[in-house]
């Protein structure tokens, strides 16, 4: 009997929209597949597909030479299938165990939740797969997105499952040895594992193989070793990839003003940290997960006031005590979050109403609002982040993550802000949408605006910022320009391996 997951000639539709076309593709046992696909390709639909959550229209599955006809995720799981989805699926409100026993929990002798064998056992599992800083019975909703995603993973891989997907699950992850190591003890048991993301470095190191789907359709899959990145960008989009990733070439201006200044600003998981920020800058932070950098964007967003310290705003003190002041006129501050799903967008809202939240009064005179004024103005700003005219009447929630970061990003730009704090904000987006929003940031500096940038991708950093600012236990511990800025150092540097002086060059 076969022991291959197959998929032939697999389709999808929602209305006229064609999301799947005949997708054929075989994952063999013990090996790790990936998929590859510009936002929209369909990889969200396949994932949907083959973890239950809906029913092809047409084409056939089969595992272990048998029919798989998922009905429910619930369903795909009983029969050998477990998913990390990109857009977590715990519920926040319910602890770490509840989750990982939904949808039945352990009942005692009355027929109550056995809330403490529950969260034994739950932590017995976390503990089995290195995961030690997380309590069982939490609430998911108080975990930073790191932390869920890695419950999520954790929940997923546990049951040891004949097919594991895991859809963008570095996304919020630092520690991706930490994943890679789970992947490989459980591709050792046999088991397939189908691995989506937009990191091209993270898949040539965890799979041999790699589907590309391109407008719903699967163009070829290739052995990993055989291919180039540009071959694979090609594969994707039709046409080469262009430069905006690969050098770090940009000339700033001799004289820059201050526009942001930090000094020995303390708060929740930080200490002491000072840094400039100058117009027409782009000012990066690396980190491992956990370092602070999180907490900081915060503080600086009006979300969680500072402590202690200053923080300067074009040369006057202020203290930001919520989102509405730092976006003020004189602050000028605005915080593209990195969970969209649950602090960016209004998933049932429009795309043009959540693009123009915060500067409705603009289009609004005596409590009517001017809707062909913020037509343009919406159109204007769409245009800047290729962000697709017929997609500003659908519920943003309906679509692909990218194209929801596109209005994000949009939203931050309309607001007149100088100043953008973007936390990961390329999160779980494909590689033409990267170069968009690379595109879009450097417009903005270019017309005098000034970022600072959190991203868990290093190369990302490497190749867009100016300065990087590296960032352990809640301190600054070392600073690179863009011409100084070697992986292995400053990776040593993000771990606490190496002290300052040991790694800055000469």
């Amino acid at each position: 009997m076969s022991k291959e997951i197959q998929l032939l000639a697999v389709a999808k539709s929602y209305g006229p929209t064609v999301a799947l076309e005949k997708v054929t593709m075989t994952l063999q046992p013990g090996q790790v597949q990936a998929i590859l696909g510009e936002n929209g390709a369909g990889k969200s639909t396949l994932v949907k597909i083959l973890s239950g959550v809906v029913s092809p229209d047409s084409g056939s599955m089969t595992m272990d030479g048998e029919i798989y006809a998922p009905r429910s995720l619930h369903h795909a799981r009983m029969l050998g299938v477990s998913t990390a989805f990109q857009e977590l699926s715990l519920l926040p409100n319910l602890s770490v165990a509840q989750n990982f026993f939904l949808p039945h929990a352990l009942k005692n002798t009355l027929g109550m939740p056995a809330k403490k064998r529950m969260q034994q056992q739950t932590e017995a599992i976390l503990h089995n797969h290195d995961v030690f800083d997380i309590a069982p019975d939490i609430a998911v909703e108080n975990l930073s997105l790191a932390a869920r995603q890695r419950v999520e993973i954790v929940r997923a891989m546990h049951l040891n499952p004949k097919l594991l997907i895991l859809d963008e699950p570095t996304g919020a992850l630092a520690d991706v040895d930490w994943l890679f190591r789970l992947v490989h003890r459980l591709t050792a048991l046999g088991s397939s594992v189908l691995y989506i993301s937009h990191r091209l470095a993270e898949i040539r190191e965890i799979a041999s193989h790699a589907t590309v789907l391109r407008s719903g359709k699967s163009i070829d899959t290739v052995n990993l070793q055989q291919v180039t990145n540009d071959d694979i960008f090609a594969l994707m989009v039709g046409r080469r990839a262009g430069q905006a990733t690969q050098a770090h070439s940009r000339e700033l201006p001799t004289t820059r003003n201050q526009r942001l200044v930090t000094n020995d600003l303390c708060g929740v998981a930080f200490q002491d940290v000072s840094f400039e920020l100058h117009d027409g800058e782009i000012l990066g932070v690396a980190a491992l997960e956990g370092q602070g950098q999180r907490e900081l964007f915060r503080s600086l967003a009006g979300l969680m006031p500072a402590s202690a310290g200053q923080m300067v705003l074009q040369g006057k003190v202020v203290t930001l005590r919520n989102p509405r002041e730092a976006l003020s006129a004189h602050s000028g501050i605005a915080f593209v979050p990195e969970d969209r799903k649950s602090e960016g967008i209004f998933p049932s809202l429009s795309t043009a109403a959540n693009v123009t939240p915060s500067v409705l009064s603009r289009f609004t005179r005596l409590g009517m609002v001017n809707r062909e004024k913020e037509r343009v103005a919406i159109s204007s700003v769409a245009q800047q982040v290729e962000l697709s005219q017929r997609y500003l009447n659908f519920k943003i929630g309906a679509l692909s993550g990218g194209n929801q970061q596109k209005a994000l990003i949009a939203r931050a730009l309309l607001s007149g802000a100088k100043t953008l704090l973007l936390y990961d904000p390329t999160r779980g987006v494909d590689v033409g949408t990267k170069e968009i929003i690379y595109h879009a940031i450097r417009q903005f500096v270019g017309d005098g605006g000034s970022v600072l940038v959190y991203s868990t991708d290093l190369p990302e950093l490497q190749a867009l910022v100016d300065r990087c600012l590296i960032m352990y236990q809640g301190r600054i511990v070392d600073e690179r320009t863009g011409g100084n800025m070697d992986e292995s150092e400053m990776v040593s540097l993000m771990t606490g391996n190496a002290a300052r002086s040991e790694v800055v060059s000469a």
